[in-house]
């Protein structure tokens, strides 16, 4: 991208968090490079446009969706974005920038290359999940179920995390948590709103599908944090359930090896179960049901489970 004003604008698609968006835009506002414009699109039960006008500072364009979905709420901001912007990025309501890592992402920008489609903030309160030295068996790797590469997508449709990186990293695919994409891309490709409610995999899914023909990158120096908040999930049962059919969902589109797949998901399910029986946690067998559940669902019914919500592919 040529030197010169670069023009950012961030969606933020939220919905029942009022402190954690409060917070979030507290540390917009404190950037020493502030974006040209922020767009939400609020599904809150009790809107939360109050809360916008705090921060007269920040050039908020609010938008009330009422079908809550991460990824149809991105693509109504990403529509209402203004003429002029070259760059458009996606906040989690729930996420705190790093005093500086506006400036960083400006900078990195300024110098990014043609072939360079999106960006991440790099996270910085990583904690690592479960059975790490399991993923990184020989074995496991050898078949095409994980991998110790930071950021890309086996053939089993799994990714592996990025976590924190310590220099400027090149990945496969980018969580939509704290990320910067050229506005063309979103021209291109827009967020799958199969994934409905609870937006399990739609970021897997929007960026593995523009890592197909650009390259993304997570950017060291501008860093961010995401403190998880509970408000807004949905049971394990129902979380186990679209564990795997979203899964299966993303493998299905991208011609990925559904065998693998399936013997992932068996894996992952062992584990669930393996690690509720020691922590003796209702809430993981919960889980391992959803699993079951949807395997034996996408086992007998197939694509008639998995693929009948495509709605919105590139374009």
């Amino acid at each position: 991208m040529a030197n010169g004003a670069i023009k950012i604008a961030f969606v933020v698609a939220t919905k029942d968090r009022p402190k954690d968006i409060r917070r979030m835009l507290g540390s917009l506002e404190s950037q020493s490079c502030r974006p040209d414009q922020v767009v939400i699109v609020d599904s809150s039960s009790e809107p939360v446009n109050n809360i916008v006008q705090e921060f007269p500072s920040l050039a908020i364009k609010y938008i009330y969706h009422d079908r809550p979905s991460a990824s149809a709420q991105r693509n109504a901001g990403i529509k209402a974005v203004s003429e002029g912007i070259d760059l458009i990025g996606f906040l989690d309501d729930d996420v705190v920038l790093e005093s500086g890592a506006m400036e960083a992402m400006t900078k990195f920008w300024q110098d990014a290359s043609a072939d360079v489609g999106g960006c991440g903030f790099n996270l910085r309160n990583f904690v690592p999940t479960g059975a790490t030295l399991l993923k990184h068996l020989s074995i496991v790797q050898e078949i095409g179920l994980y991998s110790k590469r930071k950021g890309v997508v086996m053939k089993s449709g799994w990714q592996t995390m990025i976590g924190t990186v310590e220099r400027t990293t090149y990945v496969q695919w980018l969580p939509s948590t704290a990320s910067v994409w050229r506005r063309r891309i979103l021209d291109e490709f827009r967020f799958e709103e199969y994934f409905e409610g609870y937006s399990y995999l739609e970021d897997l899914d929007f960026s593995y599908a523009v890592c197909r023909n650009y390259r993304l990158a997570v950017v060291a120096d501008a860093g961010f944090y995401h403190y998880h908040s509970p408000s807004g999930r949905i049971g394990m049962y129902d979380f186990g359930k679209r564990e795997v059919s979203n899964r299966l969902f993303f493998v299905r589109k991208h011609g990925l090896s559904l065998p693998r797949c399936y013997l992932a998901l068996m894996v992952r399910l062992v584990m669930t179960i393996w690690s509720s029986l020691v922590a003796f946690n209702p809430a993981g067998f919960q889980r391992a049901l959803g699993n079951c559940v949807a395997i034996v669902q996408n086992l007998l019914f197939g694509k008639k489970t998995s693929m009948g919500g495509i709605a919105n592919v590139g374009k």
